[in-house]
């Protein structure tokens, strides 16, 4: 099922109605600042189950942690004084930044290093789809099978609509990934170079 948003006032009638989807142990397609993402609630073990199963994922790959704002982002990942200065600075924005995790992220989703991956995309759907749900949305990109990002919803909705609960339309864009930043120990580090301008951390 496909639910136009628009991109610019995103309506809040449905966006609550997609909250409670999450909320409902749903998966969806949504669109951020770089792709199309594929979401779920943090708290939902059931949905976590079906995007590593829809992703054809092990429990060793990360997924990514979607807020809102900067207020969050404390509760989840270890943030000093420097990182937060860097966040500030490039947030909202294509950036996928890694921090040590706190004690609050649920263990299902922790990887062996104990980090996580935190985004705040440059979407206002997005945005205000994680604030109404109240708590961050676990997110992997879209891909074909040959690894192909989508960048069409009516396009995804045919190759995964048997597999989510809802697909939000939110147009059609060039989908390139974020660059991904590790901040561990205020060290910064690039992981991958890829929307985002990675020269500030060269």
């Amino acid at each position: 099922m496909i639910l136009q948003i628009n991109p610019l006032h995103p309506q809040p009638r449905r966006i609550a109605r997609v909250a409670e989807i999450l909320r409902a142990d749903g998966v969806i397609v949504y669109p951020t600042d770089t792709v199309y993402g594929l979401g779920c609630d943090m708290n939902s073990k059931k949905s976590l189950s079906r995007v590593r199963r829809i992703k054809r994922m092990d429990e060793k790959r990360p997924l990514t942690f979607v807020f809102s704002d900067l207020k969050q982002i404390s509760h989840y990942a270890q943030v000093t004084d420097t990182t937060y200065r860097i966040l500030r600075r490039f947030l909202p924005g294509p950036y996928t930044f890694v921090l040590k995790a706190t004690r609050l992220v649920p263990r299902i989703v922790l990887t062996k290093r104990q980090e996580v991956g935190i985004r705040i995309p440059d979407n206002r759907i997005c945005q205000a789809l994680v604030e109404a749900l109240g708590n961050p949305i676990l997110s992997s990109s879209v891909r074909l099978p040959d690894d192909q990002l989508m960048d069409d919803p009516k396009e995804i909705d045919r190759s995964y609509k048997d597999q989510v609960d809802l697909v939000i339309d939110g147009g059609v864009f060039f989908p390139e990934p974020s660059s991904i930043v590790s901040l561990i120990d205020d060290q910064p580090l690039v992981l991958r170079a890829g929307k985002g301008d990675v020269s500030a951390f060269q």
